[in-house]
């Protein structure tokens, strides 16, 4: 367990929980990041031009450059970790992850829908070993190493076409027995020659012991069992809310989503959420980051009243040392 305890632990790197992290730093909060990857479903918009103030980026582009603004208030990332667990003792939250626990005064849950899974053996013992579910993050790590892509549909073929260019040689493993998407992404995987397609096959396990070093896959018709060696395997299948940790804890709906008040408040004290985790219809990246803020400033103002303080309610300001001057009278 890390010994340091937080102001807030944020969970998850997308719009939100980005967002969140850039008030809490500037409200001088010590603010830790814990997400699986940067940027989240924003890594599946290869061209945002709906958000204010920004003429044309990528998913990841506006990611980033919310990144680097919440880590020059001082926000510290933990990337390649999923939490798992939350628990209070005394006035602290305990969060279990993968990697590690991590303590915090406030809690902001941000971490949208996750990446699906493949449920297969090797899988989860290899995230960040070599298994991804991130092409746009991680893509470059296997140039001139061979590598797979899992995927379906325009996901699956997006994160292939852009392992074709790094990776050799690259495999796209899929269960459809076709490949259905955009003419142009279509055309362009068939064209690269370095692609070689399992189309109607299963992933049964991935292999390796620190690293991924192959893969095994079935043909769903004949049952032909195949293993390929490769370095890396990105998965790129959709996403899931992934919220059963936190049954019993805080109120969720039907759907799984976590339900919260006008300020970002669940129904647990001291823990917020915000984007597309929340039950606030709207799943755009403007309304998530405006949420992330709100649970930020949320957090804020519950950290002041643990301290006999009143709220913030009029312009928000960064929080900047005072400078006391004194005069000799």
């Amino acid at each position: 367990m890390q010994e340091e305890i937080y102001d807030v632990v944020i969970v998850g790197a997308g719009i939100a929980g980005l967002s969140a992290a850039l008030y809490t730093s500037r409200q001088r909060m010590s603010t830790l990041v814990v997400s699986k990857d940067l940027g989240g479903q924003l890594n599946l918009t290869q061209l945002i031009e709906n958000y204010p103030a920004i003429s044309a980026d990528t998913g990841l582009g506006l990611a980033s450059k919310v990144e680097a603004q919440a880590k020059k208030f001082g926000a510290k990332f933990i990337y390649g970790e999923e939490i798992n667990g939350l628990r209070k003792e005394g006035d602290i939250f305990i969060l279990k992850g993968l990697k590690g626990e991590y303590k915090a005064r406030t809690v902001i849950l941000a971490f949208g829908k996750s990446p699906r899974e493949l449920k297969v053996p090797g899988e989860n013992e290899l995230k960040g070993k070599g298994v991804s579910y991130c092409a746009i993050c991680d893509a470059a790590f296997f140039k001139d190493v061979p590598a797979a892509v899992v995927g379906e549909g325009d996901p699956g073929l997006d994160a292939v076409e852009l392992l074709g260019k790094y990776a050799k040689p690259t495999y796209y493993i899929s269960r459809s027995f076709q490949l259905a998407g955009e003419p142009d992404l279509v055309n362009s995987v068939l064209s690269n020659k370095n692609i070689q397609l399992f189309l109607g096959y299963r992933v049964l396990e991935i292999k390796g012991n620190s690293k991924v070093q192959g893969i095994v896959i079935e043909n769903l018709k004949t049952k032909e069992v195949k293993e390929l060696q490769v370095e890396g395997v990105i998965i790129e299948m959709g996403y899931v809310l992934n919220t059963d940790f936190l049954k019993g804890l805080i109120k969720l709906n039907d759907k799984g989503e976590i339900i919260v008040d006008d300020l970002a408040r669940t129904s647990m004290e001291g823990v917020f959420a915000a984007g597309d985790i929340t039950q606030v219809p709207y799943k755009q990246a403007v309304i998530a980051a405006a949420d992330g803020v709100k649970a930020a400033l949320s957090a804020y103002n519950y950290l002041r009243s643990k301290q006999g303080l009143p709220p913030v309610n009029v312009d928000w300001k960064a929080e900047k040392k005072k400078t006391v001057v004194s005069f000799r009278l």
